[in-house]
């Protein structure tokens, strides 16, 4: 699993710097503390069929099995 650190980063860059790591890995965990990261994460897990366990500032993304 791969650990994403976007603390201090302001939104989009946490959910770039996701969609970076998710091209290499099944999970990534991202902390972010912009409080705008929760919208933009979920919505791109959602957009990307990703799934997304979040207790903010962590982020769990899995891709989809299978």
């Amino acid at each position: 699993m791969i650990e994403v650190d976007a603390r201090g980063m302001r939104c989009p860059w946490p959910a770039l710097r996701l969609a970076r790591a998710m091209r290499d890995a099944r999970e990534v965990t991202l902390v972010a503390d912009d409080p705008r990261a929760a919208a933009e994460v979920a919505a791109l897990c959602a957009e990307q069929e990703w799934t997304l366990d979040a207790a903010p500032p962590r982020f769990a993304v899995r891709r989809a099995e299978g």
